[in-house]
């Protein structure tokens, strides 16, 4: 009831705000086409611009950073790269990946009330960056700080106050943009521009503030490192150690709101939340080493955002903010991939290296027990495929596919007669050592887990393979008295040898 009640109302809220929104919308559209369509076929035909590629010139000037615009929106992007790479490391080990989603969308209508206080103040200073950027920011806070109140003081759960909050704050601020473009000066405004972004637009004024935010974020995240660190990984016990819990986690929100502010111009409040998220998540296939995970974030979040500022530099038509999230989303994937921590062709590789691993386990615990039922000389005694396809019920291509690689790291030998081998002297002590492992196991599973002895077979199995050194000591202290170092505990169970 109380998830479908915080449905019910997320829906309600949706309805609110779009509609109006809608209505308005429509209303703008059509009384445009009513007063611009008669103009535009008298005046001029209508044309479309064609899409063409650049020329060579042009990517070489773009590519040698030859022109001033060029080289100054590529500064300012990758410094926004670098800090949300930085702060987007600790917001995904805090779990509030969306957190950055709830500032971008709640500053629209903080940028809305300063452009209109700022002109009804001074007219034709309404678009000053710093005021609108002010405005962004207290937005953001007070979005962040709703959240908390709503999580701490009621029952609705964080992700769906992170859902409330998002949608009010932004139909809000599509409600101002409409009363916006109603005002005298409306129409020069140009505030949808920091919906998707424009870093075309951005000047050298523009990226010293973004500098001097990002160099303030960089040296806060430095400084706080441990603190940030504790907080991330286990909050209660950061709280008694005596950190300041509280006020970390709101400095924290401070540098989210801070890189979320710089990068309205030129990522867009709707696509900001990717550049801190993505090479934050990224890092993770690389490494766990908080260190090293900062590091590779900062890395792909400025690769990002410098080798997705030059298509839109060579392509005006498109969009910053899209192409810096696109070369984002293809790091992910790259890292995705070949990543050497948690990447789909690590992961691969060791699943295949695991599934051998157990496998000549099994094989060389098969060889054992059957050696050992027949005699104590169990180097000189042969094998046959079909004694291991009765005792362990393989299929026969796998009996050889096994053989065959334990044959390459030595552990047999291949007899010249038929389908049978011998163990070597490496074979047969790895296969003593399993065995004594594999038994060792089963007396503990029977005396300390109450397992039957025709059912521990089958449970050891399971875990034998994933034993470490420290646990097998402890096994070795704990039955060392019954069973010497060197001996090998009888099976508690019958081994079948056929």
């Amino acid at each position: 009831m109380r998830q479908q009640s915080q449905r019910l109302l997320f829906v309600l809220l949706l309805i609110l705000f779009s509609v109006p929104l809608n209505i308005t919308a429509a209303e703008n559209v059509s009384t445009s086409h009513q007063s611009g369509a008669s103009s535009q076929h008298k005046h001029r035909p209508s044309t479309r611009s064609k899409w063409t590629l650049p020329s060579r010139q042009k990517i070489w000037r773009v590519i040698s950073l030859q022109d001033y615009n060029t080289r100054v929106v590529l500064f300012g992007t990758f410094l926004l790269g670098l800090c949300a790479g930085i702060v987007g490391v600790f917001m995904l080990l805090r779990r509030r990946s969306l957190m950055g989603d709830v500032v971008g969308h709640a500053s629209l209508p903080g940028i809305a009330i300063a452009f209109i206080v700022m002109e009804s103040i001074s007219p034709g200073h309404g678009k000053t960056l710093f005021g609108l950027l002010i405005g962004a920011a207290i937005a953001g806070l007070l979005g962040v700080v709703v959240v908390s109140i709503i999580v701490r003081w009621t029952r609705i759960k964080e992700d769906a106050a992170l859902a409330i909050v998002l949608s009010v704050f932004f139909g809000l601020g599509a409600a101002l943009l409409t009363i916006i473009q109603k005002m005298p000066f409306g129409s020069s405004a140009g505030l949808q521009s920091f919906i998707l972004g424009k870093a075309a637009s951005l000047v050298a004024d523009d990226v010293k503030l973004i500098a001097i935010v990002s160099g303030v974020v960089l040296l806060v995240a430095m400084l706080l490192f441990k603190e940030f660190r504790a907080l991330c990984f286990d909050e209660e016990y950061a709280a008694t150690q005596g950190l300041p819990v509280f006020f970390l986690d709101l400095i924290l929100m401070s540098l989210v709101v801070a890189v979320t502010v710089i990068g309205l111009q030129s990522v867009g409040l709707l696509l900001v939340v990717a550049l801190l998220i993505i090479p934050a998540a990224s890092s993770r296939f690389w490494s766990d080493e908080l260190g090293q995970m900062t590091f590779i974030s900062a890395c792909i979040g400025g690769a990002s955002a410098l080798l997705g500022s030059l298509p839109s530099a060579l392509l005006p038509y498109l969009g910053t903010g899209s192409t810096i999230i696109l070369m984002g989303s293809f790091f992910f994937l790259l890292s995705l991939l070949f990543g050497t921590r948690r990447g789909v062709l690590q992961r691969f590789r060791k699943h295949l290296k695991s599934k051998r691993r157990v496998g000549r386990h099994d094989l060389l615990r098969a060889c054992y027990e059957l050696l050992e039922a027949i005699t104590l000389q169990e180097v000189d005694s042969v094998i046959t495929i079909n004694q291991l396809v009765a005792k362990r019920s393989w299929k026969e291509s796998r009996v050889r596919k096994l053989l065959y690689q334990a044959e390459k790291e030595e552990l047999l030998i291949q007899h010249p007669h038929g389908d049978k081998f011998q163990l070597t002297e490496q074979g047969l002590t790895e296969a003593r050592r399993i065995a004594r492992n594999h038994r060792m196991w089963e007396l503990f599973l029977i005396r300390h887990a109450d397992i039957a002895p025709g059912h521990v077979d089958r449970d050891a199995d399971e875990i034998e393979h994933v034993l470490d050194l420290d646990i097998i000591e402890e096994l070795q202290k704990e039955l060392e008295k019954d069973f010497p170092q060197m001996l090998i505990p009888q099976s508690p169970h019958t081994i079948s040898t056929s």
